[in-house]
């Protein structure tokens, strides 16, 4: 999953990077409110994480052009103000969920966990295809009941994956998902990393039919 946060304070702004690099995210920021937009406008995020008080555009600004130019990525506010006029103007511009500073990363996690989740899986923590399982919270992987290790790149592709079963994904999505913005990746990456996956999660079962496909020409597609 890919985050971006949007924050203009230095010291919280890598300790937010560092801590959900840690939770196998790929992070973005911008330490202003016009990189922020200029990214979110060209790169695909699942959370944006925004503060309101930004130089150059402000996050009520940055929320609300987002929204009018049609980017629906889930949006989650941060302010050092605690009033309520301040979360109903975040809400209103079409963040939403708010978070006054100072705050617990854990919460911060928690908030950004539940951005994440489709409708279909708000009642649900454990993604699943077929017999292959994965936790978010707790980063196991099972397929027929065995454990699965995968390194947290893998672990990140996989969840893509799995958030989206039985549909074709390009190389480009998965770049733009997967691996952060500035990250230098070679033409041959996804393929290698789709390789080292295939050959944890599909090879070791050679009695299950396979999960992980290469669709020739557009992409790869995990699903039965």
């Amino acid at each position: 999953m890919k985050v971006l946060i949007v924050e203009d304070e230095h010291r919280i702004a890598t300790a937010l990077q560092k801590g959900l690099k840690q939770e196998r995210f790929a992070v973005d920021v911008a330490y202003d409110g016009a990189s922020g937009y200029d990214l979110a406008s060209v790169e695909t995020y699942d959370v944006i994480v925004l503060d309101l008080m930004l130089p150059k555009m402000d996050g009520i600004s940055v929320c609300k052009k987002l929204r009018e130019g049609g980017n629906h990525t889930p949006i989650l506010m941060l302010t050092a103000k605690n009033q309520v006029r301040d979360r109903v103007s975040g809400l209103d511009a079409g963040a939403d969920d708010y978070l006054s500073k100072p705050f617990a990363f854990e919460e911060l996690l928690a908030r950004v966990r539940a951005l994440t989740r489709r409708p279909q899986k708000m009642t649900e923590t454990t993604l699943k295809v077929s017999d292959l399982t994965l936790d978010p919270k707790s980063f196991e992987v099972t397929r027929a009941g065995k454990s699965v290790q995968l390194s947290s790149k893998e672990f990140a592709l996989l969840e893509y994956f799995m958030r989206n079963p039985n549909t074709i994904l390009s190389k480009e999505q998965l770049i733009s998902h997967v691996w952060n913005y500035d990250a230098d990746i070679l033409p041959n990456t996804v393929e290698v990393y789709v390789k080292k996956l295939r050959e944890k999660i599909d090879v070791p079962f050679a009695d299950k039919e396979p999960l992980l496909h290469t669709i020739r020409g557009f992409g790869y597609k995990l699903g039965v």
